[in-house]
């Protein structure tokens, strides 16, 4: 039923040679890996606006300076990246780059950067696709919380569990509609604004305030907010090898088409704001107030919120095709949990998506879906990484000194100085909004990171095999411990294996009233099965502590080559469901025995047919 369930929902095992088909496209691959970035016009530019229009100090006519100085910052950061992924044609993106390069520290802080950056592109995307259906369907506020955990585990998890393939299928109509309607609203915009002879940039959105130093504090806190649209720029570095060859020049042809959609899109957002004058309104996003003044409440308008929403909540999906390879990597170089490094039936590192939904919730629960809550702990993570990233493609490109390489070099030099200066500006302007998590965060994951890889160190030297000489018996014996709970077919099957292994079998019964105590022997001595039995009376009704007082009596009288085996009689149930029915007394004792120095402890299942 569990299994039939699992194929239903993920769909059949794929078989390793399947991998070839799952190779995407550039124009797959743009929607699967660019969903982050080019979602952010439902949320980036409002960010800026929303800043700069504090009641107290409305600083409108800044707003155009910040956009530009973001979109100068996308095409450095996009040239940066393209290179990038030329240099680590395996994938990985920032966190090879440092680790080949700049060495441990470097590349688990960058590990770290993104593992909460990927998790909050989740958390702020399904909290933004929210705000956005719920700007056009009101009656829906009171249920956020419920729609964004549907969406997180209901469907993006789902979706993503079942393949790269089938979920860049899943994503290829929204992101492709999402574009198309927010092309369709700036060109329309524009074309209202020329045709009805009205300025392009009223007086209006021009002014402001003289430039001050809490002026610019509010335009620097602009500017960190709206560099949360640049969020995802590095995804396809990450991804390179799910490209159909040429990998590379596929990957990078896909982050410049990326990069030109966006700056397209944030320039022609921004500027029809700032032609609107629009200021920020409770419970309706400002994409959903421009959309309504180009077009009003008709079709077209609910045609661009329901696409924002459904690309906002898809736009997870980069995350989920960039942190789990990552988690991969970290798992192989034994810094996280060697089962991320497994791939599930569907060729999916299924075990890092579901951990990445996990730790999603809980910022999403814990933040309660607040958009812009979640954003001032964004950027940050993800330009610690850029930087990072540039810095260690300068030594890399200094290393190789192949043709070329002193441009790639100063372009790479200019990328980490100016997102460097980006992170100090969005730590300054976000400090006291959440940004020094941030740094609390990243030294603690990295802790996390080291005592795992210390973990596996340790382990390593103690499983490794000292020598390679034959193994040979000790010459000691076998004593075998059966815990019963009473004479049934379970039991009788438990002792007849107990025999075969060791002629020194003892059964032991844990009464918790002498009533039970004398029962048990009359149906031994009836039974007669051969085999010692020992009552223990546990006044206190506790089975385990007299069982294992036992066993460590047992162990200080065995000779020094002796080993002990505790068999636990346990019977397997037909349906999954009867197993709700009964106690788990013999998972807890194998769980709880498995902690005993110098006891083996095995499980000698019985079917029941029925």
């Amino acid at each position: 039923m569990a299994n039939k369930l699992k194929r239903l929902l993920i769909g059949k095992p794929l078989h390793n040679k399947e991998m070839t088909g799952e190779k995407l496209p550039k124009w797959k691959a743009l929607s699967i890996f660019s969903s982050d970035a080019l979602s952010s016009i439902g949320y980036g530019p409002e960010q800026i606006i929303l800043i700069l229009t504090v009641p107290w100090a409305i600083t409108y006519g800044y707003a155009w300076y910040v956009a530009a100085a973001i979109v100068v910052l996308m095409g450095i950061i996009t040239l940066s990246y393209a290179q990038v992924a030329k240099a680590n044609p395996g994938g990985g993106g920032s966190y090879s780059v440092a680790k080949n390069n700049l060495g441990e520290s470097a590349s688990l802080t960058v590990a770290a950067s993104l593992l909460i950056d990927y998790t909050l592109t989740v958390a702020v995307s399904i909290s933004s696709g929210t705000d956005a259906i719920v700007a056009a369907f009101p009656l829906l506020i009171d249920h956020r919380m419920t729609l964004n955990l549907f969406v997180l585990f209901g469907i993006l998890m789902l979706i993503n569990l079942r393949g790269v393939r089938e979920s860049s299928n899943a994503f290829v109509l929204p992101t492709y509609a999402f574009v198309f309607s927010i092309l369709a609203l700036v060109a329309t915009g524009v074309f209202h604004s020329l045709n009805n002879s009205l300025v392009i940039l009223p007086q209006a959105s021009l002014e402001r305030q003289p430039l001050d130093w809490t002026i610019l504090y509010l335009v620097l806190r602009a500017f960190a907010s709206g560099c949360s649209s640049m969020t995802g720029i590095e995804a396809i570095s990450n991804g390179v090898p799910v490209f159909k060859p040429p990998e590379v020049k596929n990957a990078q042809l896909t982050t410049y088409m990326m990069a030109s959609i966006l700056v397209a899109m944030f320039a022609g957002v921004i500027l029809l704001i700032m032609q609107n004058h629009l200021l920020p309104i409770a419970n309706t996003t400002m994409l959903s107030q421009l959309a309504e003044a180009t077009f009003g409440r008709h079709l077209m308008y609910y045609y661009i919120q329901f696409s924002t929403m459904l690309m906002l909540y898809l736009a997870a999906n980069t995350a989920y095709n960039g942190l789990p390879p990552l988690l991969a990597l970290l798992a192989r170089d034994r810094y996280m949990p060697r089962y991320l490094a497994n791939k599930g039936d569907r060729l999916t590192f299924n075990n890092g998506i579901i951990f990445l939904s996990i730790i999603a919730a809980f910022f999403i629960v814990i933040y309660h879906g607040n958009t812009e809550h979640l954003i001032s702990l964004y950027a940050l993570g993800v330009f610690l990484s850029f930087t990072i990233s540039q810095t260690g493609m300068v030594v890399h490109w200094y290393r190789e000194k192949n043709s070329g390489w002193f441009i790639r070099a100063f372009l790479n030099c200019c990328g980490a100085i100016i997102t460097g200066v980006v992170v100090l500006i969005i730590l300054v302007a976000k400090f006291l909004y959440g940004a020094w998590l941030i740094f609390v965060a990243i030294p603690l994951i990295i802790y996390v990171f080291k005592c795992i890889n210390s973990h596996y160190k340790d382990m390593q030297s103690q499983l490794a095999l000292l020598s390679a000489d034959p193994i040979t018996s000790s010459g000691g014996g076998n004593i075998v411990i059966v815990p019963i709970a009473g004479t049934t077919q379970v039991v009788a099957n438990t002792l007849r294996y107990a025999r075969e292994i060791s002629s020194r079998v003892i059964a032991v019964f844990v009464a918790t009233d002498k009533e039970s105590a004398k029962t048990m022997e009359e149906k031994w001595i009836k039974w007669n099965p051969g085999v010692r039995l020992v009552v223990l009376y546990s006044p206190y009704r506790s089975i385990f502590g007299p069982l294992f007082r036992f066993i460590a009596r047992v162990e200080s009288k065995k000779g020094p080559l002796d080993y002990i085996t505790v068999l636990v009689p346990e019977f397997e149930t037909h349906r999954w469901w009867h197993r709700l029915l009964h106690n788990q007394t013999g998972f807890l004792l194998r769980n709880l025995l498995v902690f005993k120095k110098n006891v083996i402890v095995a499980v000698v299942p019985y079917q029941l047919q029925k």
